[in-house]
């Protein structure tokens, strides 16, 4: 399966698309404090339809913890976008009639 990126002209399979969104495009995840800065969150909203998909970061972590993981927590968030792109953009799979 191809899958076109939603920011620019890549093109690719999942794999190769979940690295270039971390890689080319990490800004499209958010990280924001919430709860008078003692919850962070993390988020990314799909620039195709605007849906969102929020995630509370687990407390207890130290301060750095963002700091220290926030690739792995970006490709958290785009794993959970490309789900959303393929299951509620891309067209279905299968045979075209000719």
């Amino acid at each position: 399966m191809t899958v076109r990126c939603p920011w620019c002209d890549f093109d690719g399979g999942l794999r190769p698309l979940h690295a270039h969104l971390a890689d080319r495009h990490p800004d499209q995840v958010r990280f924001e404090q919430r709860a008078g800065g003692t919850r962070q969150v993390y988020a990314v909203a799909c620039p195709v339809c605007d849906a969102g998909y929020e995630q509370t970061i687990k407390p207890g972590h130290d301060a750095g913890f963002v700091d220290e993981y926030r690739r792995e927590i970006r490709l958290v968030a785009f794993d959970m976008l490309l789900n959303h792109l393929v299951g509620e953009h891309q067209p279905p799979a299968g045979p075209t009639a000719s």
